[in-house]
């Protein structure tokens, strides 16, 4: 198990902040996602690849959490608290105009239908391929890049609108 944790912990761990944007609780899921993967190792039936397996497990973690924590199935990045915790990782150096721009995107991304926004954080903050992007929602690897390619258009025309409406 020690070969399969170094192996794919920062695929799940990537995936796991591509869901909920913070560091100790990616961190944290990870951890409950090996060790969910450790006890249930005889219920992987090599049917799909292990980071597959380890992604789903590494979702119904996430799941989990949303529910103990009695947060609603989204997370709302209205709160700008919230959207200066997710801008922590980008360059501190940013001017303001950039920082809120960056802001802008995030509230388009979040506006975005559930499975479409799930690909484009899997894709930009998870670093994923359209192909491993579409084994974890077990989809294709074309859906996933259908649905990537559609929301960025979407968040393309969005973009334009707010700034034609001065926003």
């Amino acid at each position: 198990m020690d070969e399969i944790y170094k192996r794919y912990s920062k695929i799940v761990y990537n995936y796991l902040y591509s869901l909920c944007e913070n560091r100790e609780i990616a961190e944290e899921l990870t951890q409950e996602t090996f060790y969910k993967a450790i006890k249930g190792i005889n219920k992987f039936r090599n049917e799909c690849k292990i980071n597959t397996w380890l992604c789903q497990i590494a979702k119904n973690e996430w799941k989990d959490y949303l529910s103990k924590e009695k947060k609603m199935k989204q997370i709302s990045i209205d709160d700008d608290n919230y959207l200066e915790g997710i801008l922590i990782d980008k360059s501190l150096e940013n001017d303001e105009a950039e920082r809120e721009e960056i802001i802008n995107l995030y509230k388009e991304i979040h506006k975005l239908d559930e499975k479409t926004k799930e690909v484009f954080l899997l894709r930009i903050k998870g670093e994923l391929s359209f192909k491993e992007i579409g084994e974890i929602l077990g989809k294709s690897e074309e859906w996933a890049r259908i649905t990537f390619y559609r929301g960025k258009v979407k968040l393309a025309e969005e973009i334009k609108l707010d700034h034609r409406k001065g926003k």
